[in-house]
């Protein structure tokens, strides 16, 4: 589903500020696979779903979604085969609009637009349904303006819309990193569930060592731009976050230093 190849970024090339933000990278998925990426700052994690969601050109390498070479095309290109949450729960939903009109844009991904504008019976009914799994109470608030929604409410439903019509890949970017823990915890609930569901083929980027072994079924660590540890389902069950650390200092050559990884494993 997903074929990464040799793929190279250097941000501010022949300055002062160079920086060599991926280094060879390349990783395959399966159709289905649920891989978690973990990685201090600067490792490349976030840089290498940008690369995928086309956000900026790479310098060299390819990158294959469904068997097709995605890497000379624009991001709105990509767009309709990839779902995307961010960190930034305010950055995945349109304030302005009202919940119904959120999941209406979400649901026109991909597909030719009309002047046609609003929202059928059909359409409202199906939005209610899928806004009760969320237990937000939001089935009842299909007119409100997403704006007046919580940090949490809004995650979710941006997770929603990701995956309103089922992308080829979901790309999840540290998004519960924002939330309290009883909401991050909702919301990675959800996140399962919808995987689940949809046989998504998913990447999740996390700075919590503890998720990244308690969900899906691979995880890899990247640092200085690279994958040095790719760990599968059967090896993952077995581990403890001690025993992450230990594999990164030995692929690595230097302790994991990230303060907010290491105290967000506490």
């Amino acid at each position: 589903m997903l074929e990464i190849r040799d793929i190279r970024k250097t941000f501010n090339p022949g300055t002062i500020n160079e920086k060599h933000a991926l280094n060879g990278v390349s990783l395959k998925l399966q159709d289905g696979d649920f891989v978690t990426i973990i990685g201090g700052n600067g490792a490349g994690k976030s840089t290498m779903l940008n690369a995928i969601a086309g956000v900026w050109p790479v310098d060299s390498g390819q990158i294959l979604i469904d068997g097709t070479d995605v890497s000379g095309l624009p991001e709105h290109r990509r767009a309709p085969l990839l779902g995307r949450v961010f960190q930034d729960p305010m950055t995945g939903t349109a304030a302005g609009m009202t919940i119904e009109e959120n999941l209406a844009l979400a649901a026109r991904r991909g597909k030719k637009r009309t002047l046609r504008w609003s929202v059928t019976n059909s359409q409202r009914s199906r939005y209610r349904d899928l806004l009760k799994m969320l237990d937000l109470g939001l089935e009842d608030r299909l007119t409100a303006k997403v704006g007046l929604l919580s940090g949490g409410q809004r995650q979710a439903l941006t997770l929603l819309m990701a995956t309103l019509e089922r992308p080829r890949l979901l790309l999840l970017d540290e998004h519960t990193a924002a939330l309290d823990p009883k909401t991050a915890a909702k919301v990675l609930s959800l996140t399962r569930q919808l995987v689940r569901e949809q046989q998504l083929t998913t990447l999740m980027v996390t700075h919590n060592m503890k998720d990244a072994l308690q969900y899906g079924n691979r995880t890899i660590m990247m640092n200085d731009g690279r994958i040095i540890v790719d760990i599968e389902q059967e090896t993952k069950l077995r581990l403890r976050v001690e025993d992450l650390l230990q594999m990164f200092e030995q692929s690595s050559g230097a302790a994991l230093d990230n303060d907010r990884m290491l105290l967000g494993n506490v």
